[in-house]
């Protein structure tokens, strides 16, 4: 059998970390994004959120958008350009923000033993916090890095 008859999960190549088993993976939004509309995991461009969402969907395990404007967004869904980030809002409306995500994230929980955040501190910092008051493991493996070092971290994970 060659290569390319595998099954594609036997095609993916390993990476070196695992998630958890019962993991749910929320990946923030970027900057930069496409100029028309465009199912949310492909709106965004940057090489941080591309790298990201390869690294998740290597991983195998369910994942979701957190968008500054949209609160929690399926991949799928088709979503329009915007400009809007958390970095920009003032605390109350990062906290109002964080309630709905939280409240749009309930029915994903069933099951789910940890959430793996690929996002960054004002997208964390109300719902990490919330979700391990629930007896919810919150892992954050790119915690503290600069994006460059996210990237090369990303890098190694798909080697």
């Amino acid at each position: 059998m060659s290569i390319s008859e595998l099954p594609v999960h036997q095609n993916r190549p390993r990476t070196a970390l695992r998630l958890p088993t019962a993991s749910l993976c929320l990946v923030s939004c970027v900057k930069w994004k496409l100029d028309r509309p465009a199912p949310a995991k492909d709106l965004y461009t940057s090489d941080l959120f591309v790298k990201t969402r390869r690294f998740v969907e290597i991983q195998d395990k369910p994942w979701l958008i957190l968008s500054a404007k949209h609160g929690l967004v399926d991949p799928n869904k088709e979503i329009a350009p915007y400009e809007k980030t958390l970095n920009k809002m003032d605390k109350a409306a990062r906290r109002a923000w964080a309630a709905a995500v939280l409240n749009a994230l309930e029915p994903h929980l069933a099951g789910v033993r940890a959430v793996v955040f690929l996002a960054g501190e004002r997208y964390r910092e109300f719902v990490a916090p919330a979700l391990s008051e629930r007896g919810i493991e919150v892992q954050v493996p790119m915690q503290g890095m600069r994006i460059g070092e996210q990237l090369a971290w990303l890098n190694r994970m798909d080697a």
